[in-house]
């Protein structure tokens, strides 16, 4: 073969190689984007008796006075694979505790699938990964998570494989071996709050974004 022909050729497959790199790299994931409005909730939906509103661009869950009552927020919008970012505090109290449910069948009021729980280590309420049992009991000795302090949470879903970055600090990083099938179609994102103990406690959260995985 003529160099000249090898070297047309070597162009075409670096020419593909590159071509093909940048398709992967733009299916990959999509852009950041705010999953909350800063203003009210528009674009959730309120489950339950739990109290939901929003001020100075905080959301904020509890039972109004009332132990009884319980609830999610959910988005109206499904996701599959996504990356989470989003800061939370919550309610020093006990076992009261809230939660991030991923994937959760629209119009549920309780979890159908996996939850991220926040609540305190001390309690056995860890924040860490649960389903109706402990995954990952994550920050397990309560080291990372700020008392009455604005935590940020990191959440990656990607099929069966689940990772959770407290505070930068990574404390799940979880293959589901054997995931029921519907833990892993799309579904809604969930926070959850309920009166533990016969105290209506309280759980915040705020600069909320997603980035879906394709």
């Amino acid at each position: 073969m003529p160099l000249t022909q090898s070297l047309w050729l070597a162009v075409l497959l670096l020419a593909a190689l590159f071509s093909f790199q940048g398709c992967a790299t733009k299916k990959s994931s999509t852009s950041w984007r705010p999953l909350f409005n800063g203003h009210d909730l528009t674009n959730w939906t309120q489950l339950g008796t739990a109290r939901w509103s929003v001020t100075n661009g905080v959301i904020h869950g509890g039972q109004d006075g009332d132990p009884k009552r319980s609830g999610v927020l959910a988005t109206k919008e499904q996701f599959q694979d996504f990356e989470l970012e989003l800061e939370f505090m919550i309610d020093e109290h006990g076992k009261y505790n809230s939660g991030v449910y991923l994937r959760n069948e629209p119009g549920r009021g309780g979890r159908s699938g996996y939850q991220i729980n926040i609540g305190r280590g001390a309690a056995e309420e860890y924040v860490g990964l649960y389903t109706d049992r402990w995954l990952s009991k994550g920050d397990e000795h309560d080291l990372v998570r700020k008392k009455l302090a604005w935590n940020k949470l990191f959440i990656r879903a990607h099929g069966p494989h689940l990772r959770v970055r407290l505070n930068g600090v990574e404390i799940v990083n979880f293959t589901d071996p054997a995931p029921p099938p519907k833990f892993l179609e799309p579904g809604v994102l969930a926070f959850q709050t309920y009166g533990a103990e016969g105290h209506a406690g309280w759980v915040k959260f705020r600069n909320l974004r997603v980035r879906e995985i394709k």
